[in-house]
């Protein structure tokens, strides 16, 4: 008997039950809710779930799991984040958010709804055929507060999320790709990225009598201007490493220096050993510069998330997946600056997070986090069969993992 195609059966129920999808899609969009305050959109979840025929699990304070196909199989896991951010739409949209100051400006409706999709066209195969037309279990992780220091991938694998999990996957909607293209890269995608708060204090004064003061603000300058280039010779340049600080605060004249100064800023690395030794390295770095001002200095330094780190075999799977639908759509992602806590499950357990191709190829490209941005929903259906394609990958026998 010939073995079901998992890609052409998704592929189909994808194409059979296109409105559906979209309206999912809407209907997230239009309701987004903060980092731990995803209600509404798990009790969405679990209702949609439900009526495909399968059981989820409710995590602890939003968001939820599903596992689909048979008990007795290596388990592969799906990520896709669930939460908004607090940002006022401005898109126009018919669709546009109904709660004022909340939108989804980084495509997460779209990253569930593709999880979602696949958790439900998935239990369709599985209806239709039976469990053991999937040669992997596949769970599905819907995961809250992805947008925040205190992120939710943590609570997640706390909650279990990841018991006899062997790989895990995601994608990121990518304004920059054109719909269609989908990019990988193996090893770091994104950055670690921490906070850095360093408190000044120390003696005020007149500005014409400097040498009687700490001169904060000269101390400030000092850090400002030295620290990143300081970074450079104690760290390999290649690592990624960036310090930038976005706000300082001292003083409120010309003529007077202040008893206080406050700068705050972002650690950055792509390097998950470098973003280990940050915290210690910085601290060292930043007492150097500023011990011959005088000042005290206080450091309040947040961890934040180690960057993503694509593992080789996972990320193989997803660029075949992506060939064996269209040669033509890999493309290499660049590595990225910024942050993302699916870091946290490749801490566990070997994975891979690939750019999902949003823009329509019309006007200028968009970026994340605008008020005005619009995702193309095509890539909903892209980013489905590209999962169910990782999924048939593991009927090759020479697979490593899981």
């Amino acid at each position: 008997m010939d073995r079901v195609s998992i890609s052409t059966f998704v592929s189909a129920w994808v194409e059979e039950n296109r409105e559906i999808i979209r309206q999912w899609r809407r209907q997230l969009h239009r309701n987004p809710e903060l980092s731990h305050m995803e209600i509404a959109t798990t009790e969405f979840l679990l209702s949609k779930l439900r009526e495909a025929g399968l059981e989820p699990r409710a995590l602890p304070s939003t968001g939820a799991t599903v596992d689909i196909g048979p008990a007795d199989a290596p388990m592969i896991a799906f990520r896709g984040d669930i939460d908004a951010l607090p940002i006022q739409e401005q898109t126009g949209l018919d669709f546009a958010s109904e709660n004022p100051g909340v939108m989804h400006a980084c495509g997460h409706d779209i990253h569930t709804v593709i999880v979602l999709a696949l958790a439900c066209g998935l239990a369709a195969l599985v209806k239709e055929h039976g469990e053991d037309v999937l040669p992997v279990r596949v769970r599905c992780i819907f995961q809250p507060a992805e947008e925040v220091m205190d992120g939710g991938a943590v609570e997640v694998i706390e909650a279990g999320a990841l018991h006899d999990v062997q790989s895990i996957y995601a994608v990121h909607c990518e304004p920059k790709l054109r719909t269609g293209e989908i990019g990988v890269r193996t090893g770091p995608i994104t950055s670690a990225s921490d906070v850095i708060e360093i408190i000044l204090r120390g003696h005020g004064g007149h500005t014409s009598r400097p040498h009687l003061t700490s001169d904060l603000v000269y101390a400030a300058g000092l850090i400002i201007t030295q620290l990143p280039g300081l970074l450079t010779r104690r760290l390999d340049p290649r690592s990624g490493t960036v310090v930038v600080f976005g706000a300082i605060n001292g003083g409120g004249t010309f003529n007077a220096i202040p008893q206080e100064v406050r700068l705050l800023g972002t650690f950055r690395t792509a390097q998950a050993g470098v973003w280990r030794q940050g915290e210690a390295l910085l601290t060292e770095l930043l007492e150097q510069i500023v011990a011959p001002t005088g000042a005290e200095m206080e450091i309040r330094y947040t961890k934040g998330v180690p960057p993503v780190t694509n593992d080789d075999v996972a990320t193989a799977l997803i660029a075949q997946a992506v060939k064996d639908r269209d040669p033509y759509a890999l493309r290499e992602a660049p590595q990225s600056s910024g942050g993302e806590d699916f870091s946290w499950y490749l801490e566990h357990v070997p994975g891979s997070m690939a750019r999902l191709g949003a823009w329509d190829g019309k006007g200028e490209k968009p970026d994340l986090h605008q008020p005005d941005i619009v995702f193309d929903e095509r890539s909903i259906g892209v980013g489905i069969r590209m999962f169910a394609g990782v999924v048939e990958q593991f009927h090759a026998k020479d697979v490593a993992r899981p």
